[in-house]
């Protein structure tokens, strides 16, 4: 996965978060959904997970599918 310089995490619009107020869980790629799937499950609560996977899920769809059930 590209890291976002802070320039470019700056310049992405806020349909590109998963928590658009925060700027939290980037996904704008394929990769950074997978990565905000990722983080979540490490550092995330449970209403946070939910909502990350169901942006994931909703953007991505089948491409991500086969990594949460």
């Amino acid at each position: 996965m590209a890291k976002l310089s802070y320039k470019q995490r700056k310049a992405l619009p806020s349909s590109s978060f998963v928590f658009p107020g925060e700027r939290k869980y980037p996904i704008q790629d394929v990769a950074h959904g997978r990565s905000a799937l990722q983080r979540v499950a490490q550092f995330g609560s449970p209403e946070e997970k939910s909502k990350v996977v169901a942006a994931v899920r909703a953007k991505w769809g089948k491409i991500i599918k086969s990594l949460q059930k």
